[in-house]
């Protein structure tokens, strides 16, 4: 891919969000979405499902907590939150963390190549607090646990091998996890004001049971170059945050998602998303709300994050307008669906299907505003290849 760097203005639906980084586009170089408008166009009037949705779209309803999952057995977890797709023959199977204590833990839901559900299970069980995590390039889930001390564990989409809990991976308010292939190395926020970056190195690429956690290590600024120094004491009997002098803090990290050299993740506290390039090893803003100029930012509350294959991020607002926003390679910003009438909740799990034309995602406590409301969703239509 080519990368070029940029800082401009994105004028959204009539306001400017300041961005800045290296962002990188295809080889076809396309033109920049429209101002207002976005890639997909204008979000249309709320769908039977209460979802708005750019022409082209449509949506369905997957599962609701404390409910059969259709055409299954299976009754599905509260809470939804972070969630991944994997490639099941033909078919697929997309997972759920459930982000409530006691109880936690993780569920599955199976589909077959037309998208019928063929089955739904639970993959994990007896966690806490199960908040975001990530996938890996040998098709395990990272389900992490938001509360002090928590762990990681790795899990099976399939529902066959038992969960393993990994303490090498450090025992802090985990939120998000990302894999990268290239360094070999796992990527990790911290969901806390004072939060850290973390990496963890594996001693066996493959194998989560040992290895070496670290901590990003920088300046105060908002961009630059980054080291990483060594977490003493993964085991949290101090808090790993500060055991390293110099470690960078963040504001409450939340999302994290790697592709090509670049790990993107999320910080709450502040309602920005930052790009570590891991080849150059450094450090900068891809999205700031608090340099808008006028108007309304287009994306606030900032949270879990994907992207697909056109190198578009999708980033989930925790309230907010309950939108998924679009972050095109040109910088441009803007609402990809709505939620109406569920303000008391959050969108949580986005993730594509491995063929890229549907998306799934939660609203975590739906329109109760209750963890037992939570309704996950599937998204179809013309995303961009």
């Amino acid at each position: 891919m080519e990368r070029r760097t940029l800082l401009r203005a994105a004028v959204v639906g009539g306001s400017s969000a300041v961005l800045g980084g290296t962002l990188w586009r295809g080889a076809a170089h396309a033109a920049p979405a429209q101002p207002g408008t976005g890639p997909y166009g204008p979000l249309g009037a709320p769908d039977v499902n209460g979802v708005r949705l750019p022409s082209g779209f449509t949506s369905r309803i997957v599962a609701r907590s404390r409910q059969t999952v259709p055409g299954t057995s299976y009754t599905w977890h509260d809470a939804p939150d972070g969630g991944a797709c994997y490639a099941d023959g033909a078919g697929w199977i997309y997972v759920s963390n459930s982000e409530i204590s006691p109880g936690g833990g993780a569920s599955a839901v199976r589909f077959s190549a037309t998208g019928a559900i063929t089955g739904a299970y639970r993959i994990l069980s007896g966690t806490r607090t199960n908040c975001a995590g990530g996938r890996t390039p040998w098709n395990t889930w990272l389900s992490c646990e938001e509360v002090d001390r928590g762990y990681v564990y790795e899990t099976d989409p399939w529902g066959v091998k038992a969960a393993v809990r990994r303490d090498a991976m450090g025992r802090f308010k985990h939120e998000a996890a990302a894999a990268d292939p290239v360094r070999r190395v796992v990527y990790l926020t911290e969901d806390v004001t004072d939060g850290c970056f973390y990496r963890f190195r594996p001693t066996t690429w493959g194998d989560l049971s040992s290895g070496t956690l670290e901590v990003m290590v920088a300046g105060t600024g908002t961009s630059g170059p980054v080291a990483w120094a060594r977490v003493p004491d993964p085991t949290g009997a101090t808090a790993t945050r500060d055991q390293v002098a110099g470690a960078k803090r963040f504001n409450g990290g939340e999302g994290c998602y790697y592709a090509d050299d670049t790990c993107w993740f999320t910080t709450k506290g502040d309602n920005r998303v930052w790009r570590y390039d891991a080849a150059a090893q450094t450090i900068e803003l891809a999205y700031d709300d608090s340099l808008v100029t006028s108007g309304t930012a287009p994306l606030t509350g900032v949270d879990n994050v994907t992207g697909s294959a056109s190198g578009d991020l999708f980033v989930a607002e925790d309230g907010g307008t309950m939108d998924i926003c679009v972050i095109t390679p040109d910088g441009v910003v803007a609402p990809f669906l709505r939620i109406d009438g569920q303000s008391g909740s959050e969108i949580t799990g986005p993730a594509f299907s491995p063929d890229g034309t549907r998306l799934y995602f939660s609203s975590q406590r739906g329109t109760t505003g209750s963890s037992s409301g939570g309704i996950t969703y599937e998204v179809r239509g013309p995303f961009r290849a």
